[in-house]
């Protein structure tokens, strides 16, 4: 089998794991099994509002993107996206065509995306769609526990 010299197209949509091991194992991972070029898509979640000085999807990019790169072996681009994550990948495909989706959440007990079945929306794009999510806590998330 021939191997092909254009790199697979990953849009990767993050927004509070977009630092997290679990993610950057998974860029990893998916660098190791062949060329790939990587987009870091941010929804801004909070669009609309004013904010002081910088937008808090802005700061996630910066934060993400070197340890993304690290782990891709070369460069990740980033953008900021509609404050639905639905309809920022929608957008971001309308810009520029991926070839797969890697949507990265929170755990399932708390995770708003995976709640309102983001995956399964975004599969019916066609598009293969790979999710990674972080380790569920062993301690309650309330913080009104017994101590």
């Amino acid at each position: 089998m021939e191997e092909s010299s254009t790199a697979a197209r990953v849009l990767i949509v993050a927004y509070r794991t977009a630092a997290t091991p679990p993610l950057i194992d998974a860029v990893r991972a998916r660098a190791e099994q062949g060329r790939c070029a990587f987009t870091l898509l941010v929804p801004d979640l909070h669009r609309g509002v004013e904010e002081a000085e910088t937008r808090e999807a802005d700061v996630i990019l910066e934060l993400a993107i070197p340890l993304l790169e690290e782990a891709a072996g070369g460069r990740v681009e980033g953008m900021v996206g509609a404050a639905d994550p639905y309809r920022a990948v929608r957008d971001a495909l309308d810009e520029r065509d991926a070839d797969e989706i890697m949507v990265s959440t929170l755990p399932p007990r708390v995770s708003r995306w995976l709640s309102m079945d983001l995956p399964g929306r975004l599969e019916a794009l066609g598009k293969p769609v790979t999710v990674v999510t972080g380790p569920e806590s062993a301690r309650p998330v309330s913080s009104a526990s017994p101590a």
